[in-house]
């Protein structure tokens, strides 16, 4: 099964605590993984930043949630022990404790209250979903992301082919190959170029040079429009080429490229507009969000 959502965590994280199976996060996270069955890869799930697995966040706010109202505490980083009054839940048996549960609490109500606007905001849209605020605004992120990604494409697919060869150069000298854009790239795109619509410098030195084709296409690319760039690479020696279009490759073309010996990138509309945004080719930053947490180094007293 996936990793539950951090209120199904609560109860059996209290529980932890409350038989001094764990007394830290790393713990309770490794009895929690094994109580839910969770498999290799849903232990290891990231979120979608990368920074932390799933798991990890999810009983980090579950502990969170848990401290907010009085059921555990926790005297140093990392660490967390049941409190009394976390013992008097346990004694009821609960089936499960989630949020609205934990309302019944004073110090849990206001603990809500001092983050004002911000925390509950966060909590009422994470409840309904059983996402964490984590997850919640790089869910957001994502969708953004991805709105951003089709719009992108959408203008691409409607430009000239021109335009897509001068953009595809652009974006590789941006991913940092050969300098700058006069020195690195040169499209050529004429006809009779061999099918190939553009050179690159693999480095400022130029040591290497890798050959572009550029197709805005709607419909797949298949096999046999990868074969006649080989040979296009193959008639001017080149060793390295990358095939760049706005719609995809079909499974023949992404089969014949990972059997020949030239090495052939295949890069498809999805990934060259997110590879866009990645680079700030094509877009400009309009917001810029921090998100900052303790430094509980700072605040130990010698």
């Amino acid at each position: 099964m996936p990793v539950p959502d951090y209120q199904t965590l609560l109860l059996p994280l209290l529980q932890l605590a409350g038989n001094g199976q764990a007394d830290t996060l790393g713990a309770a996270e490794a009895f929690l993984a094994d109580h839910f069955n969770l498999s290799a890869e849903d232990r290891s799930a990231r979120l979608p930043s990368g920074q932390q697995t799933v798991l990890k966040n999810r009983s980090g706010w579950a502990s969170f949630y848990l401290k907010g109202a009085g059921l555990i505490e926790k005297p140093k980083r990392g660490v967390f022990k049941i409190t009394p009054r976390g013992r008097e839940v346990l004694a009821k048996a609960p089936d499960a404790i989630d949020i609205n549960y934990l309302q019944q609490f004073q110090e849990f109500r206001d603990f809500l209250q001092k983050g004002q606007s911000k925390t509950i905001d966060l909590i009422a849209v994470a409840e309904p979903s059983s996402k964490t605020p984590d997850e919640v605004m790089q869910g957001a992120y994502e969708t953004i992301r991805r709105e951003l990604a089709a719009e992108i494409l959408d203008r691409l697919s409607r430009g000239s082919p021109e335009f897509f060869e001068n953009v595809v150069v652009e974006l590789l000298v941006a991913m940092g190959y050969g300098g700058s854009r006069q020195d690195a790239g040169e499209r050529i795109g004429r006809s009779g170029d061999g099918g190939i619509d553009g050179i690159i410098k693999e480095d400022r030195l130029g040591l290497d040079a890798i050959y572009i084709q550029a197709k805005r296409w709607q419909g797949n690319v298949g096999r046999p429009e990868i074969q006649k760039f080989v040979g296009a690479l193959q008639g001017q020696r080149a060793r390295k080429g990358v095939f760049m279009t706005t719609s995809g490759f079909s499974s023949d073309a992404l089969d014949y490229v990972s059997r020949i010996d030239v090495k052939v990138v295949l890069l498809d509309g999805t990934q060259i507009a997110d590879l866009m945004i990645d680079h700030d080719v094509g877009v400009s930053v309009e917001s810029t969000f921090v998100l900052k947490r303790l430094d509980s180094d700072y605040f130990e007293e010698a």
